[in-house]
């Protein structure tokens, strides 16, 4: 690679953290990178979750429970804090309670009482169902 491209493009496009529509109207991020038209790999797809999932793993081990959970349980809170973020999934208080205390029918049963479940649909059954019996839903 060119020695003096990447600081020469940082320079001249700029480097932004979040998307912003460029001078063409396209939505953009980074170094320039056109989302409209290019897009990403999926390899950075990847890179980007890998990212997420070690804020949100590190996010979980802020509730001293999340550790005694099994591996499906884990998954749960963790699919949960991805898609409300940690003030969103705080926000479940009562089903927060009974995932303490081991109460994981009831766990899944105020989850399915949020209203969540109508912003998500069966994500929200699924979960549950793994949250109730520890077993892992692929459907």
């Amino acid at each position: 690679m060119n020695p003096f491209i990447k600081d020469l493009l940082i320079r001249d496009e700029g480097l932004r953290l979040t998307a912003y529509k460029c001078t063409a109207g396209r939505t953009t991020i980074g170094v320039g990178r056109n989302l409209d038209d290019v897009g990403i790999s999926a390899e950075e797809a990847d890179l980007l979750l890998q990212n997420d999932l070690q804020h949100i793993e590190a996010q979980a081990l802020t509730f001293t429970w999340y550790v005694t959970l099994d591996a499906v349980r884990q998954a749960v809170i963790l699919s949960m804090l991805f898609n409300l973020g940690l003030r969103g999934f705080q926000g479940f208080t009562n089903t927060i309670k009974d995932i303490e205390s081991g109460d994981f029918a009831g766990a899944a049963s105020r989850m399915l009482e949020s209203k969540w479940v109508k912003q998500v649909g069966q994500r929200a059954n699924r979960l549950a169902e793994m949250m109730k019996t520890g077993v892992l839903v692929r459907r």
